[in-house]
């Protein structure tokens, strides 16, 4: 690299380590912070919101043993419908995809297994597990009866289609019926629920549903701080926030479309097409609890179509992984969804890494995970294709250092004649590169175009669900850090453990920077530019320490592939003779200056006259 390409580079790359440093900085206050007020905001919570503390005094009277005498207890349960009282029981709705239980007592899910996938230590993967998992209706009856009290009579269907169902009946007497349906069908990770309510009037009713997150993966600390709540409203407009001990209040005039709750590589979504209104999200991070990453608190304003003596409103409920191909199949017509929004591609300052990542690296990807298996492989064959279509760029950046390299003699001749007036050195050497046709940008620019693409790998890979438990080589899954070596304890900005593709990461962007500036003329004026390319991979070992290793592995195969790249294309495409030879020939052309030559040689003159303007002085 030569002096330009230098400083551009390490100002973008400055720019991106501060931004990194600056996200992991942060995210370890609000860790701490988060910590510190948990007991509190937790109790203010569990006080506040009716699904955290649920008025089970009812349900314990109902299912306590009811004396021989107990006269008013006996007269009570006959005044009741029979749905207030009885003994919960479990049922099991599954396809090829899902094993979901559901709970008499409520008529909701209360597990949700994904088959096809373990946990990180090879055990049945649950997104949700327990009784404190509900969706329940507050129904406008006995002081504002919640479905979760209510005992269901299940009714059980397969259909000749291949889908399951289960029909949930509570009888609430006097001509009142409420009836949740879920459907399921034979291959899919979307669930159906419609629910019914017969001689009961109401346009809309608050819908409650609650999530308590379960922990899967490896890395608890950033499985929490990947945990989000996203939601998408009719103006297709998407949003979300990360997980923390707060209340988001979405806005009535932007009717959400649906909500989910996204953990690192799966999500529970619960979406209505004729959308919901008044919502109110609550998050709780359950740090005292390593089994529970974060419980999601949502409370909807469910409206219902009305019928003959019957209101219904209609529910999708997905239930599985982050997988973008998926999510972005329920994308059908113009009923666009946007659930593939949750896989997060790019945001913030980096928001424009997402469309590279959708429409061109995402479609190289699946297209080459169609011919090869191993996604190590992919990662491969991505790499050299995207140097083929980068390498006239490349070819480009290593002819404008070849073009400094042999001008070098003459700025050496130039320096020596001028001295130590570096202003006047600067000039002369625009001039003398515009005799000569060398643009001093020329080999700056085309790294620019690399850059972008650095950025979107980064998003791109630890958000793919693919690379998650592949195996590679001594790496059991590319979808977080190779850990060779723990260390027992907490080095500061590096962690408690060694991760050897990381390390590789290292010593070949070390190897590249001394392979390129031994191939670069350096500036003797300037010697910190010698040293600057070996301190940002030194500094990015700690960031990446505990990134995912298919993207490590990505940046080491790519500086592997720059060395090779570099080595062929000096060795057999570039002839500095020739070259030299074509810049004396330029000499003897007549000079046609760009606009930013001029312009900065304006400048430059400018300097220099005010330079030699002695600065005025104030007389008293």
């Amino acid at each position: 690299m030569d002096r330009n390409q230098v400083i551009g580079f390490s100002l973008l790359a400055g720019l991106l380590v501060a931004y990194l440093l600056y996200n992991q900085h942060d995210q370890k206050v609000y860790q701490e912070q988060k910590q510190a007020k948990h007991t509190a905001d937790s109790l203010a919570d569990l006080k506040a919101h009716p699904l955290v503390k649920a008025d089970t005094t009812k349900a314990v009277a109902a299912n306590a043993p009811v004396a021989a005498d107990d006269s008013a207890t006996v007269a009570l349960r006959k005044t009741q419908p029979a749905s207030y009282y009885g003994e919960a029981q479990t049922l099991k709705l599954e396809n090829k995809k899902l094993s979901l239980s559901f709970s008499t007592r409520g008529a909701h899910p209360v597990a949700a297994e994904i088959k096809n996938y373990k946990t990180y230590n090879q055990k049945p993967l649950y997104l949700f597990n327990g009784a404190g998992n509900q969706l329940s209706l507050v129904l406008p009856i006995d002081n504002n009866k919640s479905t979760a009290d209510l005992y269901f009579t299940p009714v059980t269907r397969d259909e000749p289609n291949g889908d399951k169902s289960i029909d949930f009946t509570a009888d609430l007497g006097a001509g009142k019926k409420v009836d949740i349906i879920y459907t399921l069908p034979a291959d899919d990770y979307m669930m159906r629920c419609n629910i019914v309510l017969t001689g009961i009037s109401a346009s809309s009713l608050p819908l409650n549903w609650s999530t308590f997150g379960l922990h899967t993966e490896k890395d608890m600390a950033n499985e929490r701080m990947t945990t989000q709540v996203y939601y998408h409203n009719k103006n297709n407009e998407n949003d979300y926030f990360t997980a923390r001990n707060e209340e988001k209040i979405i806005p009535d005039d932007a009717t959400s479309v649906w909500l989910g709750f996204r953990k690192q590589y799966f999500s529970t979504v619960l979406i209505n097409e004729d959308g919901f209104s008044k919502m109110n999200v609550k998050f709780q991070s359950k740090q005292e609890d390593t089994n529970i990453v974060a419980q999601n608190l949502a409370v909807f304003q469910l409206p219902f179509k009305p019928g003959n003596n019957a209101q219904s409103a209609s529910l999708k409920w997905y239930i599985g992984p982050n997988d973008y191909h998926t999510l972005q199949s329920y994308n059908v017509g113009a009923n666009n969804l946007g659930l593939e929004d949750m896989v997060p591609l790019g945001y913030g300052i980096m928001a424009f890494v997402k469309y590279i990542n959708k429409f061109a690296l995402i479609p190289i990807f699946y297209f080459l995970s169609g011919l090869v298996g191993n996604y190590a492989i992919v990662i491969i064959l991505m790499t050299i294709f995207i140097r083929l279509i980068l390498s006239f760029f490349t070819y480009k950046s290593f002819l404008s250092s070849a073009k400094m390299r042999v001008m070098k003699p003459e700025l050496d001749a130039l320096r020596a004649k001028i001295g130590d007036d570096q202003q006047k050195f600067s000039m002369e050497q625009m001039k003398l590169y515009r005799s000569v046709g060398v643009n001093p940008l020329g080999g700056c620019l085309p790294m620019l175009f690399q850059l972008p693409i650095l950025l979107s790998m980064y998003y791109m890979f630890p958000s793919f669900i693919e690379f998650r438990q592949q195996h590679f080589l001594w790496c059991h899954d590319l979808s977080t850090y190779d850990s060779v070596l723990n260390f027992g304890f907490n080095i500061p900005f590096y962690g408690d453990h060694l991760s050897l593709f990381t390390l590789l990461m290292t010593a070949t962007s070390l190897f590249l920077a001394l392979y390129n500036r031994n191939m670069t003329p350096q500036d003797p004026n300037n010697p910190m530019m010698r040293y600057m390319p070996f301190i940002f991979p030194v500094i990015l070992m700690g960031v990446f320490n505990k990134m995912a290793a298919a993207l490590t592995f990505y940046y080491t195969f790519s500086n592997i592939m720059s060395i090779a790249q570099q080595f062929v294309i000096q060795k057999y495409f570039i002839d500095e003779k020739s070259i030299h030879a074509q810049l004396q020939e330029n000499k003897n052309k007549p000079a046609t200056p760009s606009k930013w030559s001029q312009r900065l040689e304006e400048m430059q003159k400018l300097q220099a006259e005010r330079a030699k303007t002695p600065p005025r002085i104030n007389k008293k």
